[in-house]
């Protein structure tokens, strides 16, 4: 309240701000610590996925003892910040935000906040977000490089004024691929958290508009004026309002492949797969030598084989869970 762009009027706001975050990896939680302790009033966190021993140098509300406990993200961390700050609610789900549930999930939210690791799911909050006029926080991290943006609907561009298609996997390295740093993690979501916080606490005409690009490994900051991808573009999304992702037209899909402890994942849409790219990306962490013709490409990582098709499609060995196989999807060829 002493901070004077804030002061006694704006932190009331934020104590009665209702925001949803979806995904609570390394962002998400880095994220909903911050904002929690700012004094945000309600915060409802999505998460499908559980903790890993290779979470915890990054994902900074777990532990060791979530793990043994077999916790679920989402309410391993709303544990942590109960403990924080009593005065926030903070409400976990474990689910998979999807076109049928994200309107029901993100109700009465006065913004969403990016904590996923997927340009599908991220499409989807911009349908949501553009279609309902409400703000989101893109946040993006893998290395040592990442990227935030504030989309205000109508305003702002939007995510696909930007990015109009999701890259190939070839050209999307993820975390699980070539790594993160957790100092990296924390910047991009500091400046997820600060825009945040200036949209709850009622200061919109101070958000920074631009997308930012940060390199911690090199120290650069750019600041990028993205305003005419809006003003001059014809967006789809924004300026003609489509939105596939929320109708389910680009949702990708999985089938249980009967008997063989396997499932077929589908992507969004069709991809052009760069298969000896994906290989090299792949191999470090592989558990032998990851293997491709023009049919196919087969990589053991941990306890599942994963056999990826021209067309993007994959089939997912050693798991009868969608979920988790769509996880695996995501967290390996970065669709």
């Amino acid at each position: 309240m002493l901070f004077t762009k804030i002061g006694p009027a704006g932190q009331r706001r934020l104590a009665g701000a209702r925001a949803v975050l979806i995904g609570c990896g390394g962002l998400g939680t880095a994220v909903a610590d911050m904002l929690v302790r700012a004094g945000i009033g309600h915060l409802r966190i999505c998460d499908r996925d559980y903790i890993e021993l290779n979470n915890l140098h990054r994902q900074t509300l777990f532990d060791e003892d979530d793990i043994a406990r077999n916790l679920p993200k989402a309410p391993a961390a709303a544990e942590k910040l109960g403990r924080i700050n009593s005065d926030s609610t903070v409400e976990s789900v474990v689910v998979d935000v999807n076109p049928a549930n994200i309107e029901q999930l993100c109700e009465e939210a006065d913004l969403l906040l990016d904590g996923t690791d997927n340009f599908e799911t991220r499409f989807l909050i911009n349908d949501l977000a553009v279609k309902t006029r409400r703000p989101w926080i893109y946040g993006a991290v893998v290395g040592a490089t990442g990227l935030s943006m504030t989309i205000i609907p109508q305003d702002t561009p939007c995510l696909r004024c930007v990015f109009e298609e999701a890259p190939p996997p070839a050209l999307n390295p993820t975390c699980d691929t070539v790594g993160v740093l957790s100092p990296a993690v924390t910047i991009v979501a500091g400046l997820q958290a600060i825009e945040a916080i200036k949209l709850l606490a009622g200061r919109a005409a101070d958000v920074n508009r631009n997308l930012v690009s940060v390199d911690a490994w090199t120290g650069r900051f750019a600041s990028i004026s993205v305003q005419n991808a809006y003003n001059r573009g014809d967006c789809r999304c924004c300026k003609h309002g489509e939105f596939p992702y929320l109708a389910g037209t680009y949702t990708s899909k999985s089938a249980l492949l009967c008997g063989r402890s396997a499932i077929q994942v589908y992507p969004p849409c069709p991809l052009q797969t760069d298969f000896p790219a994906i290989a090299r990306r792949l191999q470090p962490i592989a558990r032998d030598a990851v293997k491709h013709n023009r049919f196919m490409l087969k990589a053991r990582i941990d306890d599942y084989e994963l056999t990826l098709f021209p067309d993007g499609r994959a089939i997912i060995k050693g798991t009868d869970n969608t979920d988790k196989a769509r996880s695996l999807y995501a967290r390996y060829f970065g669709a």
